[in-house]
């Protein structure tokens, strides 16, 4: 699947791909034949032919169109990405891989910690409400999703923004760090301090539809005749719930591997928002550079990333339930 997928990437930049290695190996080439002045017109002449055959086999460009996709399909499923054409890392390096490393922390951090505490919260109050329907907090749990499914991420966010960091200066208004940044445990701290805006406000937008999904998975596992059967021989809610819970444990584990996956994508207009250096914030810069490298290496990263995921996820199934292993072995 990977393979297929790293084929269609290299098919829909292959024309801007090499368009852009061209204007590279121009340069090089200029480069390279800046020392070669002084030579006559015939051995000027050789010498740049040499050096632009090996530019195009080393860039495999002079093959025909079907190895030039696959070359790229194979870059592409080894991270062989080069350098960018136009961005660049803190330090200054050009490397694709370090400029996207360099941005795959933030956005772990910041939508990784939103997965854990959305499914954390969300279990919670979706279990509460499962547990008394028709409470003020399974009524909340039932309005809520609608209610906020119809506001947009980023209009929420420039809400944030101007009343938590504007009108009530509490939370910084974007970046991770102070300037200039503090260091040691100060650093860290100061960085938890900028996230914790965003992170409330994203927290704040989907946890209601997390806990509204588990109080449905809840409240349908106990209308089955199994819970009736452990009630009739007496088993306590605890040992019932214990029950419930063996059953809805697939449809939890494909919530929190979605949303922890999901975590690895970014958001574009959220951290474009906040001002957070992740990779949606990384994406959108190379879209507008038209840095076909950086755009590349993101898109086979977060794949290669949910692919795994989803394998993960599909084998763990069968020692969650019981009933998918018998189904194998039948």
């Amino acid at each position: 699947m990977y393979l297929v997928m790293a084929l269609a990437y290299s098919l829909v930049f292959n024309g801007i791909a090499e368009r852009n290695l061209r204007a590279q190996m121009d340069e090089e080439l200029a480069q390279a034949m800046r020392g070669a002045g002084s030579l006559g017109a015939a051995d000027y002449q050789r010498l740049l032919d040499e050096t632009r055959s090996a530019k195009l086999r080393r860039y495999h460009l002079g093959e025909a169109w079907g190895g030039r996709v696959l070359w790229r399909a194979l870059d592409i499923m080894s991270f062989r990405f080069g350098d960018s054409t136009g961005l660049k890392s803190a330090s200054g390096d050009r490397d694709v891989v370090a400029i996207v490393l360099e941005a795959l922390p933030n956005t772990l951090s910041l939508f990784g910690a939103e997965a854990i505490l959305v499914f954390s919260i969300g279990a919670f109050l979706g279990i509460r409400a499962a547990r008394k329907p028709g409470s003020w907090l399974d009524r909340l749990a039932s309005v809520l999703p609608m209610a906020l499914n119809g506001f947009p991420a980023w209009w929420l966010g420039m809400l944030a923004l101007m009343l938590f960091s504007y009108a009530i200066p509490l939370f910084p208004s974007g970046g991770v760090h102070a300037n200039p940044a503090p260091a040691g445990f100060a650093g860290a701290l100061d960085y938890l301090w900028h996230m914790l805006l965003p992170l409330l406000t994203i927290v704040g937008l989907n946890v209601w539809n997390t806990a509204w999904l588990i109080r449905n998975l809840v409240v349908d596992s106990y209308s089955k005749d199994f819970v009736s059967f452990a009630r009739a021989r007496g088993l306590s809610e605890a040992k019932v719930g214990t029950h419930v819970l063996a059953v809805i444990r697939p449809a939890i584990a494909t919530m929190v591997v979605m949303g922890l996956l999901q975590s690895i994508s970014g958001n574009i207009l959220v951290e474009g928002i906040f001002n957070w250096p992740g990779l949606g914030s990384l994406y959108f810069s190379a879209v507008q550079q038209s840095d076909v490298p950086v755009l590349m290496a993101i898109l086979a990263l977060q794949t290669a990333l949910n692919l795994a995921g989803l394998v993960i996820l599909d084998l763990s199934y069968g020692l969650m339930d019981p009933r998918i292993r018998i189904g194998e072995r039948k």
